[in-house]
């Protein structure tokens, strides 16, 4: 189908359903032209964000400290 048929068929649209193809077709430009985030950008500048000089904790720490949470949480 050419752009005129389209837009003849169009203008024989009531102006509710034609109203309903604007919207279709202003929200699938949208979707087209909305510029996409740079991720690897936001990654490098995240990476490390959480870094310490500490040792990571041992097994033994983690369960500890999931023991105290636990105490904290519910013996209160």
């Amino acid at each position: 189908m050419s752009l005129q048929e389209l837009k003849n068929q169009a203008y024989k649209l009531s102006v509710s359903d034609r109203l309903d193809l604007v919207n279709a077709i202003v929200e699938s430009l949208r979707r087209e032209l909305r510029p996409q985030p740079d991720r690897k950008a936001a990654i490098d500048r995240m990476r490390g964000l959480a870094k310490t000089d500490a040792p990571a904790p041992t097994d033994a720490e983690v369960e500890a400290m999931l023991e105290e949470r636990l105490v904290e949480k519910y013996m209160k």
